[in-house]
């Protein structure tokens, strides 16, 4: 009920502008997520499964050429009960837009394949997806001849590291230029001095430990490996039954740990048939696969955590809905997702949690035991905070 209207995923091409993309409608914000991986892993399939979107998948190299872009809800099962208690005319969660970006092989970073397009779809993300796969069959072709989950990551992940190293070396050479007139630039060259040695020892410019000033700086080199990433693996149905001791997957894990990103290990051939059936009927597969949740789902809410993002809540009869803000954002600046006017001439936010909210059934219940809280320009929003702002323009 609640995702009904999103799930009628309008797809288009990347060539829409950016601005489109980010901003679709009054106080709503879209991260982009990349699925990214060899040719052949799983990635549209698994596209096709979290949007329902149908993007072509088929068994050889480069079915995607231009990536398909669906707008996803974040399952949130808060929205559902307080739409409970309000009985809303709707019901608005918070959304995330995955990409599905064309397969790439070895040499991409030296326009092998489809290489610049692969990359430049890359730049345009916010955040990275890593499809591998881990699970044989000769049904299936794999463009390297076999089965190998960590040579899979290092192939993708060099021909960003090589990118970001030619991206890096250009910035270096204008910076060394331009210290001659102003001694400033030798803080920036100092800095990528070090970037550059971490991608010549293979390592991404994320595991880095970046102060904020630093990060600034550099922003403007639009780095591929400063991306945080998060890798999926794509396993057997019978894989799934010990995923705890499947080995491939095992060394995905410790791989990932070096960069402290998350694994989720995913059967996409059930997902794929989980996404095609009703409610109920999802319902009932899950409990026979003794899950409590899709592996769709995960991705979706690790995503939205990956990307340093939150959600506070709005509550009444004509919505009940998510907004979308980052970890660490002050009231009035959240205010602003909803109207740049409530920013602006914000006076308070007057608070309630969601649990007692829940507790208690009512916001009447909650002010008769005084359970609102309100708070200043100063407080910082936690996930999950009921919100009315007061304002005054």
């Amino acid at each position: 009920m609640i995702y009904k209207n999103l799930m009628k995923i309008q797809i288009h091409k990347v060539k829409k502008d950016n601005k489109d993309i980010k901003q679709k409608g009054k106080g709503i914000f879209i991260m982009k997520m990349g699925i990214v991986g060899l040719p052949n892993v799983g990635k549209s399939t698994m596209f096709n499964a979290i949007t329902k979107a149908g993007a072509e998948c088929a068994n050889y190299p480069f079915c995607t050429i231009e990536p398909n872009v669906g707008v996803v809800a974040v399952p949130d099962e808060r929205l559902e009960k307080l739409a409970n208690i309000y009985h809303p005319q709707k019901i608005t969660p918070a959304v995330i837009e995955f990409v599905d970006i064309a397969g790439l092989v070895k040499g991409a970073s030296h326009g092998e394949g489809l290489g610049n397009k692969f990359l430049s779809h890359i730049r345009e993300v916010d955040s990275i997806i890593e499809v591998v796969r881990c699970f044989e069959n000769s049904n299936i072709v794999h463009v390297d001849g076999n089965i190998n989950p960590i040579r899979d990551i290092e192939t993708i992940n060099l021909e960003l590291i090589f990118a970001d190293i030619e991206t890096i070396e250009k910035r270096l050479d204008s910076a060394k230029k331009k210290l001659k007139a102003d001694k400033k630039y030798q803080t920036e060259i100092d800095l990528l001095e070090k970037v550059k040695q971490a991608l010549e020892q293979g390592k991404p410019a994320r595991i880095l430990n970046l102060n904020e000033e630093e990060q600034e700086i550099l922003k403007e080199s639009f780095l591929l490996t400063m991306k945080p990433v998060l890798y999926i693996c794509n396993v057997s149905e019978e894989q799934l039954t010990n995923i705890q001791e499947d080995e491939p997957v095992k060394q995905v894990i410790e791989y990932a740990k070096q960069e402290n990103a998350q694994v989720i290990p995913l059967c996409v051939k059930i997902e794929e048939e989980l996404a095609s059936l009703e409610k109920e009927e999802q319902k009932e597969m899950l409990e026979a696969l003794g899950l409590k949740e899709s592996g769709l789902d995960k991705v979706v809410k690790a995503s939205y955590d990956l990307l340093g993002l939150m959600s506070f809540l709005t509550a009444g009869e004509p919505e009940v809905r998510a907004w979308t803000i980052k970890k660490g954002t002050k009231a009035p600046k959240a205010a602003g997702k909803i109207h740049t006017d409530i920013e602006r001439g914000f006076i308070r936010a007057e608070i309630v949690s969601y649990d007692d909210l829940i507790k208690e059934g009512s916001m009447n219940n909650v002010k008769d035991k005084g359970l609102i809280r309100l708070e200043g320009k100063e407080y910082v929003m936690q996930d999950g905070d009921v919100v009315l702002f007061r304002f005054n323009v």
